[in-house]
């Protein structure tokens, strides 16, 4: 068990559960629907089985790439620590797993699941022939809130639509962050990346403005529906930390990317999460 958590990088669900506890409690403070635990079950299942087999396939098909970087040799399957067949598997697991209890939330939800996988596992073959495998990453942990959103309510809405797009910019822009350590990795193996296609200092450009409108879509709420204080302070962290993890990261040092990459994206998606879980309880009771 611990070697698929290794596999899959349990960790890194950090940044798109919050968002998925966001979405879910949207709906509910912003509908008619009712609190279900059942529901709330579903939802952190679908997210669990989404991400194991998403990031699975992505070592599975990367193996090669990865034995072949420094960086990323230690990886379970080109260390050997997981066979690459074993992965395979466990990816076909969790997506029937997946499809297997949207089936039991509600029928848009049920018919919607294939698309979602086809997003979230399509990601792991962009980088060979596009530079914007940054914005596909983005738009599949994007998925997270509309998609609690739809467990819950089984109909679309501007409020978790701007969520979603909130969290597409946010990953893409730090998705191209991390992706600064392997610039000269990916021109030498024709893999495509926003740092290898257009260098380092104009990478971390793009993005600064990825994260630029991140932080006007997490605002654009605000004239949509009623939000307090808790919010508004979530938004000041968020901003806060995108500001310094940009503050991190200089095309001369790279040294703390990965501070800037795990550390600062996780505080600020839970911390971001939490703000608003507690805007919309206090505001329950008056």
């Amino acid at each position: 068990m611990k070697k698929y958590l290794s596999l899959v990088l349990f960790a890194h669900t950090i940044f798109a559960m919050p968002f998925a506890f966001i979405g879910f409690f949207l709906a509910i403070s912003t509908t008619n629907y009712p609190f279900s635990w059942m529901n709330l079950v579903f939802m952190i299942l679908c997210m669990i089985f989404a991400r194991n087999a998403a990031m699975a396939f992505n070592r599975y098909l990367d193996r090669n790439f990865d034995a072949k970087n420094l960086r990323t040799a230690v990886r379970d399957i080109p260390a050997g620590k997981i066979k690459a067949i074993n992965a395979l598997l466990f990816t076909l697991i969790n997506c029937v797993l997946f499809i297997f209890t949207t089936y039991f939330i509600n029928t848009l939800c049920f018919y919607l699941s294939p698309v979602a996988l086809t997003v979230i596992l399509g990601y792991s073959y962009t980088k060979r022939f596009t530079p914007l495998c940054h914005l596909i990453l983005g738009i599949g942990l994007g998925l997270a809130p509309l998609g609690a959103y739809l467990l819950v309510t089984g109909e679309f809405a501007l409020l978790p639509i701007l969520f979603s797009l909130a969290v597409v910019c946010w990953v893409s822009g730090f998705d191209i962050i991390y992706s600064l350590q392997d610039e000269e990795f990916d021109k030498q193996h024709n893999l495509y990346s926003i740092p290898s296609v257009l260098g380092q200092k104009k990478a971390l450009l793009v993005s600064s403005i990825l994260h630029s409108c991140s932080v006007i879509f997490i605002i654009l709420p605000v004239f949509l529906t009623a939000l307090g204080w808790f919010y508004y302070l979530g938004v000041c962290f968020f901003i806060g930390l995108l500001i310094y993890q940009h503050r991190l990261v200089k095309p001369n040092d790279l040294t703390k990317v990965d501070r800037a990459f795990f550390t600062t994206n996780g505080v600020a998606s839970v911390i971001f999460a939490v703000c608003f879980l507690l805007d919309v309880y206090f505001r329950s009771l008056f």
